[in-house]
């Protein structure tokens, strides 16, 4: 007798998607950058003798209003921290998965140094405040810590152009690369322009915030393509006397 079985299709299990909380963690990373960017600009709009030309963002964090700003980088770190722990999750297993978040984290960490030693005052602000500026202990931690910081994104973006290529998303990954020196002479730009400073720290920020959403969004190839094209079905015949065998039938009393 001839016992034809039907086996299901071979499905291979796809990767868990990440968890709610991951999600809200990739969000998080993602708003860090602009948000931050966004309370700066309203304050220096706002603030007397402030001066985009003149003076750095972080300087907000002076003043009797200077609460705010710090309530900003105390935010963006808490952000950015959330961020790198989602985008861990969504590159687990794949290349970049180890130090591109923990890059991401030391520079989320970079903020909340920057919230507990302030810069110091110059170049008119807070209002009345001289010209010249003196460098202190804190200030000098402050400035130290931010330099760290985007170190770590600049190598940051150059460990995620690997993740990126291996999405097919070439020129995200070549432009990942570019990102960094674009940042760098931006700071090294800064001793003749506070501008050029502003506008490569920004480019970091909104960068990272890019390169999140697009990583968190695309997922990576999971399966070799001969298997996610395996048979729909495959028959599997017994007899009395002989072994399984695939696609294979024995005529009954053998």
């Amino acid at each position: 007798m001839t016992q034809t079985l039907d086996v299901p299709r071979h499905v291979v299990p796809a990767r868990p998607a990440p968890g709610l909380v991951a999600r809200w963690a990739v969000v998080g990373g993602v708003a860090a950058g602009p948000l931050f960017l966004v309370a700066g600009i309203a304050q220096g709009l706002t603030r007397d003798g402030f001066d985009f030309t003149r003076n750095a963002i972080s300087q907000l964090a002076l003043g009797e209003a200077g609460w705010i700003q710090t309530a900003s980088f105390l935010l963006a770190g808490v952000l950015l921290v959330a961020g790198a722990a989602g985008l861990r999750r969504a590159l687990r297993g794949g290349p970049g998965a180890a130090w591109g978040p923990a890059l991401i984290g030391v520079f989320g960490i970079s903020f909340w140094t920057a919230a507990f030693f302030p810069a110091d005052a110059g170049a008119g602000f807070p209002a009345g405040s001289p010209d010249a500026t003196v460098m202190s202990g804190h200030g000098g931690v402050h400035m130290a810590a931010g330099m760290v910081g985007y170190l770590a994104l600049c190598a940051a973006f150059l460990v995620l152009a690997r993740p990126l290529a291996a999405r097919g998303l070439r020129g995200w990954a070549v432009a990942s690369r570019v990102a960094p020196v674009l940042v760098l002479a931006g700071f090294a730009a800064s001793a003749a322009s506070v501008l050029a400073f502003t506008a490569g720290a920004g480019l970091g920020l909104l960068w990272l915030s890019a390169v999140t959403a697009r990583l968190a969004g695309t997922p990576a190839g999971r399966w070799p393509a001969e298997l996610r094209a395996a048979p729909p079905r495959a028959e599997l015949s017994r007899t009395p006397d002989s072994a399984p065998s695939w696609r294979r039938r024995h005529p009954a009393g053998h």
